[in-house]
């Protein structure tokens, strides 16, 4: 059971960014797994909205962060509204959801993952490659995995999203380019 904080609906933009893992000390502060090994979005957002584990969709709850640091493996945070241990406790497994719009702006290049999942990838004779349903870490790059529909069957790719094979990103297009032949 979450302490009592303020009900409230997720914003349309909501991006799930993490996971409260356990109280961090006795002073209310909260261990919170990120989902991304760059979190940013945690830090630069002072509202974060949590639900509590096998809340419906639309039940959740605002909370406002006072301060956010990483140590070690994870990110660290507190509350006012969160005065002590006992209550840090009642937040874990809350899953922690962030305004897409309080994320911080990208640099020239650079680009969110959960902007370019849904992106259509074609390659630079206009061929179809799928649409990007995630993205993997695998070390020294990051790969996009595709699936599109060929003759009835679901058929992945995995390319990887480096600029020797990406063209071009398109956000607002919704659209990849990439030099990328489909029998890869």
């Amino acid at each position: 059971m979450l302490p009592a904080l303020e009900a409230a609906e997720l914003p349309a933009d909501a991006i799930e960014v993490g996971r409260i893992a356990d109280a961090w000390g006795i002073k209310g502060w909260f261990k919170v797994l990120p989902h991304s090994a760059q979190p940013e979005a945690l830090f630069s957002s002072k509202r974060w909205f949590l639900q509590a584990p096998g809340a419906s969709a639309n039940a959740a709850f605002r909370l406002a962060i006072r301060e956010a640091k990483e140590h070690s493996d994870c990110i660290v945070a507190s509350s006012e509204e969160v005065p002590d241990r006992n209550a840090a406790e009642a937040l874990r497994g809350a899953r922690v959801f962030v305004p897409r719009s309080s994320f911080p702006t990208a640099g020239d290049d650079e680009y969110y993952w959960v902007d370019l999942i849904g992106l259509s990838v074609v390659n630079r004779e206009g061929v179809t490659l799928g649409t990007v349903r995630e993205l993997l870490a695998t070390g020294p790059q990051t790969t996009l995995v595709l699936t599109a529909q060929e003759d009835g069957k679901t058929v992945e790719r995995m390319v990887p999203f480096v600029s020797v094979f990406v063209d071009k990103v398109d956000l607002a297009g919704r659209l990849i380019t990439v030099d990328w032949q489909p029998e890869f």
